[in-house]
């Protein structure tokens, strides 16, 4: 993983919250490893053709963990055929096991399944009910310790212990009800959590083999139950605003919730839960999840470009279709160059649309154009490094300046990598 866990200037106001490193098949998660990138199939995980495609897709997009539903027998006996499969095209991403109900069933019945995933997750709200509860969460726990495998424990609102949400409603009326309903659901969020994670202890499960979640799908929910979950334990926490929805309500919700307890230092690995549309492209998740990460300055994946919102000043589209190109090219390559130009996905590229604020941003980035706005002189000025390099003009100034970013990435980021060499 790339990135440092919070810049300096952040890091001296919220220090990164010190929670305990779990190793998820190589991905650290927590200690002072950089906040990583999850992501989750929405195939039947029985397809195994599907299924391999999808997680390869996530995994290629940026997603350092994939998780995949284990829901009846042909899932799980399906999980060892994909892991198969995806170390023959050399995608070697931990895929994690999300089990609801029979998930201690599944593990015993299918131990291949149970040695092939990287890591368990298990919701306290559904593992078992009554006298079955903590005899099939003891089960799937146990069976981690057996394959050495760490455990998500992971909360969920919409299916809450209903019996540790009553015990607490009650003893709450009868104190004289201090807390709000809504407060008291919270508090019994952050219980369930910790209870089960007590247990898991007792049993014998490491807390470096431990990672909590407490998902619920509204904003203020969220930041309040992972703030008092990161007060009440040091364990690793997964951060999610579960049902976040579609769209741009989707990302908005998730980066408000989420980029306060970032800001804060709280959050181990995260995951954009956005609803895709019919047949929309599942990778969307872990781009958002990158970007707000790295317009938080806490990762670096791909090159930054910088582009002017347009005013009556650029009634031309020029500057929009080179922003629009440059970005869409840097992303396509990037695959590759990470491993040709190290330290690539630090590079800033300005594409400005008129005089104004054209030259300065320019002189900001690592390379910068600024094109003529409505009425300016048709010429477009090179910044490399804070220093005007050269003046393009004519029709061809996008495909020079194209040129030219290509030749400063070689320049800048080759010379690392032969260097190296």
């Amino acid at each position: 993983m790339s990135g440092n866990c919070l810049p300096e200037y952040i890091s001296a106001v919220f220090p990164r919250r010190v929670s305990v490193a779990v190793d998820v098949d190589g991905v650290l998660v927590g200690g002072d490893a950089p906040v990583a990138v999850q992501s989750m199939t929405n195939t039947d995980t029985a397809d195994v053709d599907r299924t391999v495609a999808q997680v390869a897709a996530l995994h290629r997009a940026g997603s350092e963990i994939v998780r995949i539903t284990v829901d009846r027998d042909e899932a799980a006996a399906a999980v060892p055929k994909i892991r198969e499969r995806l170390e023959r095209v050399g995608v070697n991403v931990p895929l994690v096991g999300d089990f609801h109900y029979i998930g201690h069933k599944l593990l015993a019945d299918h131990p291949a399944c149970a040695e092939a995933l990287a890591k368990y997750r298990i919701n306290p709200g559904n593992v078992g009910f009554r006298d079955k509860k903590d005899k099939q969460f003891a089960a799937i726990v146990e069976t981690a310790i057996r394959y050495d495998k760490p455990v998500r424990i992971g909360v969920n609102w919409g299916s809450l212990d209903q019996e540790l949400l009553t015990r607490l409603m009650d003893e709450n009326q009868r104190g004289g009800s201090p807390m709000t309903a809504q407060e008291v659901t919270r508090e019994a969020i952050v219980q369930s959590a910790l209870l089960s994670a007590a247990l898991a202890e007792e049993i014998g499960l490491t807390r470096d083999k431990i990672i909590l979640s407490a998902k619920v799908s509204q904003v203020q929910d969220l930041i309040a139950v992972y703030t008092e979950l990161a007060k009440r334990s040091n364990h690793a926490l997964h951060l999610g605003l579960t049902e976040a929805g579609m769209g741009t309500k989707g990302i908005v919700a998730s980066s408000a919730a989420m980029g306060i307890l970032l800001q804060q230092g709280i959050g181990d690995t995260i995951r954009i839960s956005l609803t895709p549309e019919p047949g929309g492209d599942r990778t969307r998740e872990v781009k958002v999840a990158q970007e707000l990460l790295q317009t938080m300055g806490f990762r670096q994946f791909v090159p930054v470009v910088a582009a002017c919102p347009g005013c009556g000043r650029t009634t031309s589209t020029v500057f929009q279709e080179l922003a629009q190109k440059i970005q869409a090219d840097l992303a396509r390559n990037m695959p590759l160059w990470r491993e040709r130009y190290p330290g690539v996905e630090a590079l800033k590229v300005a594409v400005m649309g008129c005089i104004v604020n054209g030259p300065g941003e320019s002189k900001h980035a690592d390379i910068g154009i600024s094109l003529p706005g409505t009425g300016e002189m048709p010429a477009a000025p090179v910044y490399i490094d804070g220093k005007k390099a050269a003046t393009l003009r004519g029709p061809g100034i996008a495909g020079q300046f194209e040129k030219m970013v290509g030749d400063y990435i070689e320049r800048r980021f080759g010379a690392k990598q032969a260097a190296a060499e």
